[in-house]
């Protein structure tokens, strides 16, 4: 009998190139994960858990550079190899798995793409039958953008450590590399700044509807950087300002105009709020806040926000981005904002983030700063599926899952083109949703979709053939708990 044809199972992102062969290979309960290189051996532990509770095998960890392999999964480093970059990687399946890379973060994207090509059921939390087969063949993989992220308000609505961490496993799962974490705004102000005590004592007690605040302890982000860090993640923090600063100003009068403190804010308008910028303590604040959040976050960048400050004077509003760029560079990080901050004159190292002015992307790309994409009709995961969807805004339309899919960084903005891209983030708002159901609803299956723009070559994606790569993906999600929107374009599987 001939071995059956072969097949790889719909993987999701798109791989660079795939070369599939005849016949599998069967992970067994004798396997070992063998580590080449001792930067591997973190990653051949993650690895090890993941795979441990499904198959119930032992799947030791070895450092075995010149051991016989056969039937293991062999981890190795191959700093050489330019052509995989940072992130990429080689996967071969024979009689054993090897993934090649020239960096741990390429072993750990080419680590979650065996995840997919392993039964489903390898998503379980408790032992199932075998056999656990994966098709022989090889991959050879690296990603189109370097910033793949994903942006989640904590500041409309709190989430706490747990779900972050969460949050984090099911992007790394799709190989996103990039979380923005929204810290602060009108309704709450999330992370303790030991030298302004009062942002916590008093901006984190409310949220969107006068539901239950919360912030994160300087540990405690510490501890959501680590945990993301470990899975090639980087943590961008956002303090958004001038604007969206009304629970800032209720900690502390003084940083408002006429000095007076405002009460706490529960709703959902914007463009109210502004810190005082002619006075030198303003800027001390500013200096002492992204001095204690830089020190908590080792990633290069640090994000100011700097949108929807319709309440500060344009000028003042200049000479405060320009200055605050100033801050953010001595204290060792890369200045990112929204793209209102074009409006002012960026050094070439800052990075401004679009969302819904073509005009704005391109002076910051004049300026020779490069773009993060988040349009609001493509990437804004807070926007409804449908007009009748139950959670979500409408005032940038409605976003299907094709919306979210179909469509191409390199020519999504008159005189922007792939060069000028840094990469792709969605970005999801909260003033709709305040628990783990609401953000799964909203984000996917869309935040997959968005994973493949970021990653996936151009030539060759569909929506016509994604969307059956997407619907194999169901069962995945549902098997992670993941309560996702079927939406009606896909044929779930």
């Amino acid at each position: 009998m001939s071995d059956p044809a072969p097949a790889f199972p719909p993987l999701i992102p798109r791989p660079l190139a795939v070369a599939p062969e005849r016949g599998a290979f069967e992970l067994g309960p004798r396997a070992r994960i063998v580590a080449v290189d001792a930067e591997a051996a973190d990653v051949g532990r993650l690895l090890a858990r993941m795979l441990r509770p499904p198959t119930g095998y032992a799947l030791p960890v070895v450092a075995a550079p010149k051991a016989a392999v056969a039937g293991a999964v062999v981890l190795a480093l191959v700093p050489g190899d330019r052509a995989l970059g940072g992130e990429g990687y080689r996967l071969r399946v024979d009689d054993r798995i090897t993934i090649a890379a020239r960096r741990p973060a390429g072993l750990f994207r080419g680590a979650q793409t065996l995840r997919q090509l392993l039964p489903v059921t390898v998503e379980s939390t408790a032992p199932v039958p075998g056999p656990w087969l994966v098709p022989r063949g090889t991959i050879h993989d690296r990603p189109r953008f370097a910033w793949r992220g994903l942006m989640l308000d904590v500041a409309r609505h709190f989430f706490g450590v747990t779900e972050v961490e969460r949050l984090i496993d099911e992007m790394a799962a799709y190989k996103l590399n990039r979380l923005h974490l929204h810290l602060t705004d009108d309704q709450g102000w999330r992370i303790a700044i030991r030298s302004w005590p009062n942002l916590t004592r008093v901006g984190s007690g409310t949220a969107v509807g006068g539901g239950q605040g919360g912030h994160y302890t300087q540990r405690e982000l510490a501890r959501i950087v680590a945990y993301a860090r470990r899975r090639f993640v980087d943590v961008v923090p956002e303090l958004d300002m001038p604007g969206h600063v009304n629970a800032a100003l209720a900690s502390y009068g003084r940083l408002a105009a006429d000095g007076v403190a405002p009460a706490p804010y529960t709703g959902i308008d914007v463009g109210f709020s502004s810190l005082a910028l002619q006075r030198a303590s303003t800027y001390e604040f500013v200096d002492d806040v992204v001095r204690e959040v830089a020190a908590l976050t080792p990633g290069p960048y640090l994000h100011i926000g700097g949108d929807e400050a319709l309440s500060t004077d344009p000028d003042e509003y200049r000479v405060f981005v320009e200055r605050v760029q100033r801050i953010v560079r001595a204290h060792g990080k890369r200045m990112v904002g929204w793209e209102e901050t074009s409006r002012a004159r960026l050094r070439r190292s800052s990075v401004v983030q679009h969302w819904h002015d073509a005009a704005l992307a391109r002076r910051a790309v004049e300026q020779g700063a490069k773009l993060v994409l988040s349009p609001a009709t493509r990437a804004y995961l807070d926007m409804k599926y449908k007009p009748s969807f139950p959670l979500g805004l409408e005032w940038a339309g409605t976003t299907s899952v094709r919306d979210a899919y179909d469509w191409d960084p390199a020519t999504l903005l008159e005189g922007v083109g792939e060069h000028d891209v840094l990469g792709v983030e969605a970005a999801l708002w909260s003033e709709t949703f305040a628990d783990r159901a609401g953000l799964d609803l909203l984000a996917f299956p869309r935040l997959l979709g968005l994973a493949e723009v970021g990653w996936s070559p151009s030539a060759g994606r569909s929506w016509r053939e994604y969307r059956l790569r997407l619907a194999a993906h169901g069962p995945r999600l549902s098997a992670r708990g993941i309560g996702f929107h079927p939406s009606p374009e896909v044929p779930w599987a």
